[in-house]
């Protein structure tokens, strides 16, 4: 293919739309027009704007990267601190979702690593295998057996039965 191209072989066709010339020295008014309501409507509301921009980009909030404190678990309560115990139950609940959300990745890498390795994935995925076993064991030690409708309460119970038996065994 040549680089230069002779562009009298293949002309473009003229376009079809006139170019308008100008007749009189008279300003369009419509043009006028747009102007007018283009300060009068459109640049306060752009300055508004932007200036609203300006001061959110200085106090960016990233809602999905929230950073709530630690608070003191259930055994630190006080007897009778109801605000303690309904943070220590928000604070519990909290930590539960991020445990699921730990296991489905571990779960999903395991899968991906099936997937990629085929018939080899007992000898290359040994490694994920392991981490979902140990992964998947310490999320059924916390929560396991506590249901649907489990809390804090009953993980602190089912913590302290699984300490008492540890305690049992050893002895």
């Amino acid at each position: 293919m040549p680089e230069d191209h002779d562009w009298e072989a293949y002309k473009v066709p003229p376009t079809r739309t006139p170019v308008s010339e100008r007749t009189t020295s008279v300003p369009n008014p419509v043009n006028f027009f747009q102007t007018a309501l283009s300060y009068v409507f459109d640049a306060p509301v752009t300055f508004v704007r932007e200036w609203i921009e300006r001061f959110q980009n200085k106090n960016k909030f990233y809602y999905y990267h929230q950073k709530f404190r630690r608070v003191p678990d259930l055994s630190e309560c006080l007897e009778g601190d109801y605000l303690c115990y309904y943070e220590a139950e928000a604070q519990w609940r909290r930590d539960r979702m991020v445990d699921q959300e730990i296991v489905e990745i571990v779960r999903e890498r395991m899968a991906a690593c099936k997937q990629r390795e085929g018939p080899n994935q007992f000898q290359n995925c040994a490694k994920e295998m392991e981490l979902l076993a140990q992964v998947t064991k310490a999320y059924q030690d916390r929560y396991g057996d506590l249901g649907y409708h489990g809390n804090a309460w009953s993980c602190l119970m089912k913590q302290k039965h699984r300490m008492m038996e540890e305690r049992k065994a050893a002895q």
